[in-house]
């Protein structure tokens, strides 16, 4: 590691601190030819997950955007913090099983209105219209006799 100070590359480590769950190593270093302390952190290179969207375009998966989708949806409903969390925290796992490390935005929607329809149905049905954008009322009516259907079976 060269020295910030001196430009030296010999250095020797004083102290090393886990930090965020062991994602980030901290080091303290001293320069061998100046004696001055510095800084350093280790943490892994991750390759991004990635959303590709329905016209083909690839975006970084983004948990703060499916979250506020999840929040639109369950406005006024009885459904946990915790349980929107744990949604969307099973999206990322699949994401991580993944060799490409990327999901459809078919495939995440699919998964949270599987999760949201066993927990919420008018979240379910709110999340349904802005996902599957329903153009008419019949679209919405056929979505609700689906969902009627499913209950009584």
């Amino acid at each position: 590691m060269l020295c910030p100070f001196c430009g030296h590359k010999e250095d020797k480590v004083i102290d090393s601190r886990e930090s965020r769950e062991g994602e980030i190593i901290r080091r303290r270093r001293e320069c061998l030819a100046c004696a001055k302390r510095f800084t350093t952190y280790e943490k892994i290179d991750e390759i991004p997950y990635m959303v590709v969207k329905k016209d083909g375009r690839r975006e970084r998966f983004d948990r703060q955007k499916l979250l506020s989708g999840l929040l639109k949806a369950s406005e006024k409903r009885p459904i946990s913090m915790t349980k929107l969390a744990e949604m969307i925290d099973a999206v990322e796992n699949r994401l991580a099983e993944t060799p490409e490390r990327e999901l459809s935005t078919t495939d995440i929607g699919e998964m949270l209105m599987e999760r949201l329809a066993g927990l919420d149905k008018i979240a379910y049905v709110r999340f349904a219209s802005v996902y599957r954008d329903f153009q008419d009322v019949e679209a919405f009516m056929t979505e609700l006799n689906s969902l009627i259907r499913h209950k009584k079976q």
